[in-house]
């Protein structure tokens, strides 16, 4: 990746890290019209971005978080003792007679901090596994597939001119942002060849489709009263749920009126 390309991929990762605070706050200190402001300028600002990635530097089919964060335990760097005794030859490993089973000698046990349990070539062979995934180009994208994903990108700004245009409680919204979620999804379907993240972004925005069950005005009219009584009902005969779906009835509805939670 380019120099550039990194600066917009971490600057879209600040948006998203930080825009529920920023929706929170400027609801408490501007309200509701500030609250509204600042959702559609961090959207805006989202959806230049990666436009930007998608049509500039082809970055295909664009994942979320856009940086994949850091494993630092699958990350440890080797520890010196490892590093001069593979310098000076000496063998990591001894493997069984009669069983044929690959352990590690006491003398090239590692730090407590790096200590693993599988054998140095199990993890020499996750980590080249690792890598390669991590540096696969992204899958090049034709018309039709650049238009999905311009569909999924640009359907935030499309929801919320919509919510202005009908208000808050008209199922045009809704009904707009399922389409173009539902497009989006069938026409990448097509797509074959597409590395490992790519094919986990793609289920996970298969997943994100049972969101619309907890998005207003379907949420209002039809799920908040099934889905409150069966966590009730979980709660009350399933000995040991309660303790997770009761904080959890208590959080729904707070957690369903934050547009970044619900809709971002």
């Amino acid at each position: 990746q380019s120099l550039p390309q990194q600066k917009l991929l971490t600057w879209l990762s600040v948006l998203e890290c930080v825009e529920v605070f920023a929706e929170m706050g400027t609801a408490r200190v501007w309200g509701e019209m500030g609250r509204w402001t600042i959702i559609v300028l961090i959207q805006l600002a989202k959806a230049i971005l990666r436009l930007l990635l998608l049509l500039w530097y082809k970055a295909g089919i664009q994942t979320s978080p856009p940086i994949v964060p850091l494993n630092r335990e699958q990350q440890q760097p080797l520890h010196p003792q490892d590093i001069e005794d593979s310098s000076s030859g000496k063998d990591q490993t001894y493997v069984g007679r009669r069983s044929s089973r690959v352990v590690r000698c006491l003398q090239s046990t590692p730090s407590l901090q790096s200590r693993h349990w599988g054998s140095p070539q199990q993890r020499e062979e996750s980590q080249s596994r690792r890598a390669e995934e991590m540096n696969q180009p992204p899958t090049p994208l034709g018309l039709q597939e650049t238009i999905a994903e311009s569909l999924y990108i640009t359907r935030p700004l499309l929801h919320l001119l919509s919510l202005g245009v009908w208000g808050q409680r008209s199922w045009k919204p809704w009904l707009l942002s399922a389409v173009l979620d539902i497009s989006s999804l069938s026409l990448l379907s097509d797509l074959k060849d597409l590395n490992r993240r790519e094919r986990a972004e793609l289920r996970r925005r298969t997943i994100l489709l049972l969101y619309y069950l907890l998005r207003s005005p379907f949420y209002d009219r039809y799920s908040e009263g099934r889905i409150l009584l069966l966590l009730r009902l979980m709660a009350d005969y399933v000995p040991g749920v309660g303790f997770v779906t009761r904080p959890l009835m208590d959080y729904l509805p707070a957690w369903q009126k934050i547009y970044f939670y619900n809709w971002g």
